[in-house]
């Protein structure tokens, strides 16, 4: 059942479950099993052990402690209680009444945190969980539901990572394009170059980027975020009532009277500057000779330096709230139950990050990526098809599997394999498409780490996040889609770029009829009532 048709259940089975059942660990509990035991071929001990040490293996690695995932999981921890701890001192409040005189409108509030998005561009793990933590009081103010907060972050975190050079994610990617150029005697451009010339090549991200624009501006929903937006425009409530217990936290905690801005934008700064100095000092160190920004931010410890601006960020928070004790605002008994309070509202994420690096780890010994890369690698196609076509297999395999990484190792090497042996002029196009479907793929699947921590950054039940995304994401996919068939058709990028840009403004006209016209046209009678 390895590389073949089968490794396909377990992921969708865990998938489909998530969306029918609304209980993500359960879906992904059933998944786990399902992959032991296809890898297993049904042997109960063996199974058993499988699911064993995919646990284990989140936690130790190679006989030593597994770094990344530990510091990742001590990186939300602290988030939870830097935020509960700045909701105490009265700076989340402070903060939003400061805001909300700028930022006066919805549609601002979404725009405001988008533009974030973008700007905290060097990791989708920090952009994830950083932008939601600031934008989220101005957001409450004006009654932005917190599916839809989620539904921004994550649609500007691995997206706008994946066209930035100078990014964890730009380093990798630069480092895969420069073998694949080497494999196949690429000359025409450099890792750096290529990269850089796939930017306008990579539809998904300007039809992501376009598709959050046109809702903000149009303020019109579809699908189940309209549902959520509805309640919180309606009722003030930014979260479904039966869920808000368990991710705000916050809530449930004294607040100060003498918050300031400071309290909330000083440990934020403080978080930022922590992060980004971590991540050159451990780059700088581990870069050798090479010290170029690409190389720095190639070698760097992410997740370490995630861990030290977390620490940073803490102790900045509780310099400050020595100020609150000393005025008697607050007890130290309080900050006590913020610590507390703070790491039990990150709990969720814990549990559900920790069940989907398992699955991910067995669905990558079940072979379900390899199975379907090596589908487009025998496929016989029109070649004006085959952007499109990688793009959709790219989309498949990163959704299933939870991993945009994974899909690039897996798919670029082969993508740049199917245009050398057809039309090497294709190869750029090809990588890109790998790159859009990849982080499509990536975007709306509930297994993938960057969905979990932007629904966990945006204090949102993670499924609803899930569904609420989901035809937004497709909506995008629909159109990075069209592009690519332009593309393949005509042969020019710009071709496919503008017909993106055209597809969005349809969907921005279509969206921006008003109430009223919408009703007109209902009363219209219908072909045959005349």
């Amino acid at each position: 059942m390895v590389d073949s048709i089968w490794s396909l259940v377990p992921p969708l089975l865990a998938i489909i479950m998530v969306l029918i059942t609304k209980r993500v660990l359960l879906s992904l509990g059933v998944g786990i099993v399902a992959a032991a035991f296809f890898i297993a071929s049904f042997q109960i001990s063996e199974s058993l052990l499988l699911i064993w040490e995919s646990f284990r293996d989140v936690f130790v690695e190679e006989g030593g402690l597994n770094t990344w995932n530990v510091f990742i999981l001590l990186f939300v921890l602290l988030l939870g209680i830097i935020t509960a701890l700045i909701s105490m001192m009265g700076g989340t409040r402070a903060f939003a009444d400061w805001m909300i005189k700028r930022v006066k409108t919805r549609a601002g509030a979404q725009l405001m945190t988008m533009i974030l998005g973008i700007v905290i561009f060097v990791d989708d793990y920090f952009n994830s969980l950083t932008v939601g933590q600031i934008a989220k009081p101005v957001t409450d103010k004006h009654r932005v539901s917190r599916a839809k907060l989620a539904y921004i972050v994550d649609s500007t975190s691995a997206p706008i990572c994946v066209i930035a050079p100078v990014s964890s994610w730009g380093a990798y990617i630069i480092g895969l394009i420069g073998a694949v150029f080497a494999t196949h005697g690429v000359t025409t451009h450099s890792a750096l170059g290529g990269f850089l010339a796939m930017i306008p090549m990579n539809y998904y991200v300007w039809s992501a980027l376009g598709v959050v624009l046109v809702i903000a501006l149009t303020n019109r929903e579809y699908g189940p975020m309209k549902v959520h937006e509805d309640r919180a425009i309606q009722t003030g409530q930014v979260l479904d009532p039966e869920t808000k217990e368990q991710v705000n936290a916050e809530e449930k905690l004294p607040e100060s009277k003498g918050g300031r801005v400071g309290d909330l934008a000083i440990p934020i700064i403080f978080l930022v500057v922590g992060v980004l100095g971590s991540i050159y000092v451990s780059g700088y160190l581990a870069a050798g000779d090479d010290k170029s920004f690409i190389q720095i931010f190639g070698e760097a410890d992410v997740a370490l330096a995630l861990l030290c601006g977390g620490i940073i960020g803490l102790i900045v928070t509780l310099l400050l709230f020595s100020r609150h004790l000393k005025a008697g605002e607050l007890t130290g008994k309080q900050l006590g139950a913020g610590f507390k309070e703070g790491a039990k509202s990150m709990l969720p994420a814990f549990a559900i990050l920790i069940f989907a690096w398992s699955i991910s780890s067995l669905i990558g010994l079940l072979g379900t990526g390899a199975y379907l890369a090596a589908l487009v690698q025998s496929s016989n196609l029109w070649i004006g098809l085959l952007p499109v076509l990688v793009f959709i297999v790219a989309g498949f395999i990163a959704f299933a599997t939870g991993t945009s990484w994974g899909s690039f190792a897996l798919l670029l090497p082969i993508a740049g394999q199917i245009a050398a042996a057809t039309e090497v002029e294709l190869i750029l196009p090809m990588l890109a498409a790998v790159l859009a479907g990849a982080v499509f793929g990536d975007h709306c699947s509930p297994i993938s780490d960057t969905t979990i921590l932007s629904s966990t950054g945006s204090s949102c039940p993670h499924i609803d996040h899930v569904t609420t995304q989901l035809p937004y994401a497709f909506t995008a996919a629909f159109i990075t889609a069209l592009g690519y068939l332009a593309f393949g058709l005509v042969g020019h990028v710009w071709v496919g770029l503008i017909v993106v840009v055209i597809s969005l403004v349809v969907l921005f006209l279509y969206l921006k009829r008003t109430p009223e016209t919408l009703a007109a046209e209902e009363t219209q009678p219908k072909a045959g009532e005349l």
